[in-house]
């Protein structure tokens, strides 16, 4: 029988881990499931102490893209034939697993990657193919929020809430890139998975539940509490272009496109709001250089 390990990434989100823990204890054939805890201040590392089931990793935050970077890495030192990936607050309903497995069988799949629903209505940001010759429109194309399939189809990209990832193929791909710290590190390996000539597939049957989260903050204050992570998204969305794409303006205009948005958001709302200031403006250009050179890592933000 093949052996199964789950990786949950978590990072302060106590009750949320402990409703995932839980979901997955219900999941089988699950042989373990690995925690890597990046560094939780809220009670988590002693929690996770009290678990005698589980496989805990506790390191420094070192983002979603090295937290799965160690948990993928020891479920493949635990000789796992399957990893089944996702963050603290997806919940696998309990047949999950199972339907997952019904499509395992093709050694040409890759990752098999399934549905999820917020507050009962699928979340879907998932879509179909790369778009690496053409600048001026999105790297993804064919969303599948757009057109949702009720049976499996082949996919493109997926995010790391779910993916259930053959061990074939990261012996054959490598380990997500830790550097990218978060965003894209899932739409990397993915497109390395399609690369090495995998199959990405989209099971609708296979249901979790996503957390929603709600935020009472003005726009300004939501601004300024995500404001260091559009760093990682200029940076890490013009390194995915400029590694990947197959002419000069994917490689280099594209991620300027992203960085020039931000920018102009500054310049627009600086004088009326705290969430930019003009002195933002040369952090997400240099976002963007760091992008195209490719130096990756932690942002000193």
């Amino acid at each position: 029988m093949e052996k199964i390990y789950a990786v949950v990434v978590t990072f302060n989100r106590l009750e949320l881990l402990k409703r995932n823990i839980d979901s997955l204890r219900q999941n089988h054939p699950i042989e373990r499931i690995i925690v890597v805890n990046n560094g939780s201040t809220d009670g988590t590392r002693e929690w996770l102490s009290e678990q005698s089931d589980l496989l805990v990793i506790t390191q420094e935050n070192v983002g979603g893209s090295g937290g799965f970077y160690r948990g993928i890495q020891e479920a493949v030192a635990h000789d796992a034939d399957w990893v089944w990936c996702m963050d603290d607050d997806v919940f696998p309903r309990p047949d999950c697993l199972t339907q997952l497995l019904e499509h395992a069988a093709d050694p040409e799949v890759g990752i098999l990657v399934p549905q999820r629903l917020m507050e009962g209505k699928v979340f879907a940001t998932e879509f179909r193919a790369f778009n690496m010759t053409n600048p001026f429109t999105s790297t993804n194309v064919g969303k599948l929020k757009k057109d949702l399939p009720a049976e499996p189809t082949s996919i493109a990209g997926a995010t790391f809430e779910g993916p259930f990832i053959r061990r074939s193929m990261i012996d054959k791909i490598g380990l997500p890139n830790k550097e990218l710290f978060i965003f894209y590190d899932d739409t990397d390996y993915c497109l390395r998975s399609l690369l090495a000539g995998y199959k990405n597939i989209y099971v609708p049957a296979a249901k979790m539940d996503k957390h929603r989260f709600f935020a009472e903050d003005s726009w300004g204050e939501k601004q300024l509490k995500k404001k260091w992570k559009r760093l990682y998204q200029i940076r890490n969305a013009t390194y995915l272009n400029h590694h990947y794409g197959r002419n000069w303006g994917v490689r280099s205009f594209r991620g300027f496109q992203v960085m020039a948005g931000y920018v102009l958001m500054a310049l627009f709302t600086a004088p009326f709001s705290k969430a930019w200031q003009w002195r933002d403006i040369p952090r997400l250009y240099r976002a963007y250089r760091d992008g195209v050179r490719e130096r990756l890592g932690k942002i000193d933000w």
